[in-house]
Formats: structure tokens, sequence, C-alpha cells
């Protein structure tokens, strides 16, 4: 059974990115250049619920219907479980989920701090998720999932700091536009830990086994392989992102991104 525990977020001014969305229109959307960032929590090498907030989303705010008939106030919508956050759509900088808890899963360290905690939903979903690979003879860990505002900004910062901006930007997520701060996503491995938020990972029976069965649970492959141009990173098998059962069963019948869901897509490409 979860935990209940409340978490705070720091308040620090987020950087801001240049680009901009076109929401409900039929922008370009080649496939075709490389994704250029990893959410990995420890680059390898040195580089490579309703509150009534609303999401600082950088150009057109999502409202009404996409050009598929689906409803976007849910993308603008920090506490929604479908809310969009990438590289232009931001959370507020003040951001903190209120329900958030400990998944009663396995993960690859012992301690009950920050980076294991999920939203409540997303954790019973997760508990769920994981007793299912079991019966398959799959046994996954967490790796890391809740980031708050202050953490993002100094894991960002640390980076920055070691590799240049532009770098950092190619692995690490801006403050305020890290999925992991929503509460709803996380980085999964094997039991073993081995391949860890690394591209082997993709090879292994973990991996295939989350591609073909966390829909079934409300989890997505937030960045999956061959729409780096689209999401702004490259393929991580590893990270998962809930949205709820109805969504993600669309989203992987589909085989398309959250973004190509809401019919928002970046106008120049990959960031």
């Amino acid at each position: 059974m979860a935990i209940v525990v409340m978490a705070g977020c720091g308040k620090e001014d987020s950087a801001k990115p240049s680009n901009s969305y076109v929401i409900g229109t039929n922008a370009d959307q080649s496939n075709n250049s490389e994704g250029k960032g990893a959410h990995e929590e420890e680059p390898k090498g040195g580089s490579g619920q309703s509150s009534g907030q609303d999401a600082e989303h950088n150009g057109d705010q999502p409202s009404g219907e996409s050009s598929n008939g689906v409803d976007k106030a849910a993308a603008a919508d920090p506490d929604s479980i479908a809310v969009l956050i990438n590289k232009e759509l931001a959370l507020p900088e003040d951001y903190e989920p209120s329900d958030l808890v400990y998944p009663d899963v396995r993960f690859t360290f012992k301690e009950k701090i920050e980076k294991r905690m999920m939203r409540s939903e997303a954790a019973k979903a997760l508990e769920e998720m994981f007793a299912g690979a079991e019966e398959d003879g799959i046994y996954l860990a967490g790796v890391s999932a809740y980031r708050s505002h202050s953490t993002q900004r100094s894991l960002f910062n640390r980076y920055v700091d070691r590799d240049g901006e532009e770098k950092a930007k190619t692995y690490s997520a801006v403050p305020g536009h890290s999925e992991h701060e929503t509460g709803l996503a996380i980085d999964v491995s094997g039991s073993d830990g081995k391949c860890a938020v690394e591209d082997c990972f993709g090879g292994t029976k973990e991996a295939e086994w989350l591609a073909q069965h966390s829909a079934e649970y409300g989890f997505i492959i937030r960045y999956p392989e061959g729409k780096e141009s689209i999401t702004g990173y490259k393929y991580e098998p590893w990270h998962l992102r809930y949205v709820g059962k109805e969504i993600a069963a669309d989203i992987f019948a589909r085989g398309i991104t959250l973004e190509e869901y809401y019919d928002a897509v970046p106008v120049s490409g990959t960031p």
C-alpha cells in the first residue's frame, strides 16, 4: 500500500526556451532529425490533481478540441494526469503535486527519498504493472520518479557548470520542463539495475515487456524510437509516463506520441 507524503518545490525562475508550438494544426511531423536529449538522472560520461494553477505554456495554450477530436484542456492543466510537458510547455514554477506517495514497488535504492515518490493514481498503477510483469516472469525496478523544481534546477545548473548550457540541454530538461516534476513519470530498469537509463536497456526483456504491456496499466513510452523530431528527445525505453488507461491505449494503438495525441507538434522540429 502506498504511503502519503507531502513534498515541496523550489520557486526559482526557470529558463524559457524560445521555440513555439502550433496546437491543432498540421505542422511538419518529420521524424528524420536526431533527438538530442536524454532524461538521465546522471548522464553517463558527463555528456551525454485541482489547484487552479495554469501551466506556463510558451506559445499557444491548448483549448477546445484538436483536429482529431481530443479535448485539449487537460494538456494545459498541471493537475491533470494528461498534462503535456515538454521542451516548449512548462509547469508553473511553484507547482507541486498534492498527492505524492511512495509506491510499494522495488527500486534500485533503499532510501525513502524524493525520487521514489509518484502521484497516488500513478503509484497505484505502477504497483499493478510491476505485479503484472512478475506474473510474466519480468522483474522491474524503479530508478527515478518525482523530482521537485528545486532538484531539477540544481541538476540542470550542475550540468551547465560542467558542460555549458547548450550541451546540458541535450541531455537534461530546463527546470519546469521535466516530466519528473509532474509526479507522473518514472525511469524503470530491470531488478538488477543493469543498463538503467542507458541505451542498452532497449535490448532487454524488461524493455520489450514494457513496450508491449505498459499501456495496459495507463503508461506510455514517452520518448519512442523514430519520434525524436516530435518529442525533442532521443529514444528512451526506460522513461514511462502515466496518462491513464484510455489515453495510453489510444496512443499505443496508433503508434503516436503525446504531442501527436494533442495535435501539438514543434514548428522547428527537434530543438
